[in-house]
């Protein structure tokens, strides 16, 4: 069972705040501005918006694009020990 699933990536891509970060909390995958992001959730960040951007092409990302992408932030969820 996936961590992160295309809900999650899509929250991210499509999140107003210019900064948006996605944290892994609890078992959850929560869209935060990365001011907010305190001390204690900072080595739980998996990906930055800005980050993500670079692995979509040009328009409204895909299905797939967005499988793809969540399968490779759950993979990093999972080296941090989610």
């Amino acid at each position: 069972m996936p961590l992160i699933d295309r809900e999650c990536v899509r929250r991210l891509l499509e999140s107003e705040d210019p900064d948006a970060t996605l944290v892994f909390v609890r078992g959850d995958c929560v869209v935060l501005p990365a001011g907010d992001v305190d001390d204690a959730h900072k080595g739980l960040v998996i990906a930055r918006r800005d980050d993500m951007l670079a692995h979509v092409p040009d328009g409204a990302p895909t299905d797939q694009v967005l499988d793809d992408l969540a399968h490779r932030l759950d993979n990093v969820v999972r080296d941090l020990g989610g």
